[in-house]
């Protein structure tokens, strides 16, 4: 976008966007405002080794204002835990260590998501990284057995390989951490019954469901201390699934999110793809609302901020988002529905998105386009 063209009426805001730089206390940590920059898979590290590109790549961002930088997926030690050679490992000496002094001399904070991604991968497609996928039920989804059923001790070794990279994330100085637990992978395909079809103390209804889950994070929590930041990323829908729904009520979320809550998330981050989206009839909450709402505990909420259309839109239908403006999200914000907002595509292609809005520099903020995921801007 031009910095000389006019700025479109839609772009100018009606109201004060003081409610997204105020700061935000999270455990130990104080976040300087609440942007978040969302976990997005880059695929530019090497044997999983992320070189002075990726660091850059994370630092422009904490320079650019981003309150908390989220990680892309990071591979647990688990030979069946990832697909790309390109993602990072959480676990090795060099893992990620030179991306968290870059970001933190910058001035800013970061976690690292964990990432075992099950199922989602056809056999075959590991090559010089991991074993034929496992899941909860060697399901990839809902009648489609393409993986091995994990056994207890396959359990118990993913479990570990979760506390083992929680354990290193907090001895290469993250600042807190974050359990990919949305979108289809290892531990949603826990959750799902389409994927979980076990008749053991893993399968059942949806409280039963989430046993392998809240065994990950007690332990996890057993390594990284009581004070260490934690949060889960959950969703409702699915990569094979968009319409899924693990809690078609309020009633049912509230009981899939207790033990969850109990077993020691601090933090939950609600997977959207459009955030403006009511989660259940008669509520205008969205999926994050509603999780404060039933919790009390803080939540991110995320889904095209400040773009015209979802990620999935982008890929498969047209090569590009165009920019909106964030007056829904900074309403929602103020009324207290979500604490934090992460931003996912803006960033990638604008850095300084948080500098840009608080100026309201409309004009310097530039569309996403497909091609960028390609480069490290």
């Amino acid at each position: 976008m031009s910095l000389s063209a006019p700025l479109d009426p839609a772009l100018v805001l009606t109201r004060s966007t003081d409610a997204l730089f105020r700061p935000f206390r999270l455990k130990g940590i104080t976040l300087p405002n609440r942007i978040v920059m969302a976990p997005m898979t880059r695929s530019h590290s090497p044997a999983g080794v992320p070189g002075p590109d990726v660091a850059a790549y994370y630092r422009r961002r904490a320079e650019g204002g981003v309150g908390l930088i989220i990680t892309e997926g990071t591979r647990p030690p688990h030979p069946a835990a990832g697909f790309d050679p390109k993602v990072p490992c959480l676990y090795g000496e060099d893992a990620l260590r030179r991306v968290v002094e870059e970001v933190h001399d910058a001035g800013g904070l970061i976690f690292p998501q964990l990432w075992h991604v099950g199922m989602v991968v056809s056999p075959g497609q590991q090559p010089g990284i991991g074993v034929r996928p496992i899941g909860p039920s060697g399901l990839s989804k809902p009648g489609e057995k393409t993986g091995v059923p994990m056994t207890q001790a396959d359990i118990d070794a993913a479990i570990e390989a979760y506390a083992q990279a929680a354990q290193s994330a907090r001895e290469l100085g993250f600042d807190g951490l974050e359990l990919h637990g949305a979108h289809g992978y290892l531990i949603d395909q826990f959750f799902w019954e389409g994927t979980n079809q076990r008749d053991d103390k893993y399968g059942g209804d949806l409280v039963a469901r989430t046993r392998f889950a809240a065994e990950v994070i007690r332990e996890v929590r057993s390594r990284i201390g009581p004070d260490f930041p934690l949060a889960l990323r959950f969703s409702q829908w699915k990569l094979q699934d968009y319409d899924a729904k693990l809690a078609r009520t309020a009633t049912e979320l509230e009981a899939f999110l207790n033990p969850l809550a109990a077993a020691g998330v601090d933090v939950f981050h609600c997977s959207t793809r459009r955030f403006w989206e009511p989660e259940f009839p008669g509520s205008d909450l969205n999926l994050a609302g509603w999780t404060k709402k039933l919790t009390g505990r803080p939540t991110i909420t995320v889904g095209s901020v400040s773009l015209d259309s979802d990620f999935m839109t982008t890929f498969r239908v047209t090569d590009s988002a165009s920019v909106t403006g964030i007056d829904e999200i900074l309403k929602r914000l103020e009324h207290g529905e979500f604490d934090l907002v992460a931003v996912g595509r803006a960033l990638i292609v604008n850095p300084e998105w948080p500098d840009k809005i608080r100026k309201g520099a409309w004009n310097e903020i530039g569309p996403f386009r497909r091609e960028a995921l390609a480069q490290l801007i």
